[in-house]
């Protein structure tokens, strides 16, 4: 809980789910959402814009902390508003996750990036995505979810994905990009991959979505108290 904002913090890997479970929780509860994943590539747009130095620390960070930055939902996904513009398609690019990654090492830019991932935490409620909501940017979050699924699963949904755009998917180099980011994510030094200690952990591997987002349910209706 964020200044007695009720928080449900959804942590995990990517393919695990999150986003859908998040949305659907987000529209039972009235909740705003946070994708914590779009954050550091938000910055990185926002600088390339303005011409920025992607080393410039000062400015970075000053940038990170005056984010006009929103979620909401458009066609059943989360899209990302920044000053009023859906930059969703934007920060997905190879040059803004190549900018996201250079931004990220910056001390200054995280705090500020820290800080203004809580500042999302106002009344009704958050729903707060990402890799370490639990753990680090809310760790008195009111309910805290670590949903995984197994990396061949995660592979074969990504692929399933790409095919119905119709993109050509390789499975076992997807899956080895999966097995690769896992371990990064779950050895880093920083804010590690890992469920908090009072979280559920759900493995939606071989679950509907539906069997997901009842099961957290029942866990969050306890942890609010209703």
């Amino acid at each position: 809980m964020q200044n007695n904002v009720p928080v449900i913090a959804v942590d995990g890997p990517g393919g695990a789910g999150k986003g859908e479970l998040c949305l659907r929780l987000s529209k039972k509860y009235g909740f705003a959402i946070l994708d914590s994943g779009a954050i550091y590539r938000v910055l990185a747009y926002a600088a390339l814009k303005k011409g920025l130095a992607l080393d410039a620390e000062e400015e970075l960070s000053a940038l990170a902390s005056g984010l006009n930055l929103s979620f909401k939902e458009v066609n059943n996904a989360v899209a990302v508003i920044l000053d009023g513009e859906d930059v969703s398609s934007f920060i997905r690019t190879e040059e803004t996750g190549g900018a996201a990654s250079k931004v990220a090492v910056l001390p200054k830019v995280r705090a500020a990036l820290l800080q203004r991932q809580r500042d999302f935490a106002v009344n009704p409620g958050l729903i707060a995505d990402g890799r370490d909501m639990g753990t680090v940017v809310f760790p008195d979050a009111s309910a805290k979810i670590f949903l995984d699924a197994s990396a061949e699963e995660r592979a074969r949904r990504r692929v399933a994905q790409l095919e119905s755009r119709g993109v050509a998917a390789d499975y076992d180099k997807i899956l080895k990009e999966i097995a690769d980011r896992d371990y990064r994510d779950r050895n880093r030094a920083t804010a590690p991959l890992k469920p908090a200690d009072d979280a559920l952990v759900l493995d939606s591997t071989t679950l509907s979505i539906q069997e997901v987002v009842d099961t957290a349910v029942k866990f969050i209706e306890t942890k609010l108290g209703r």
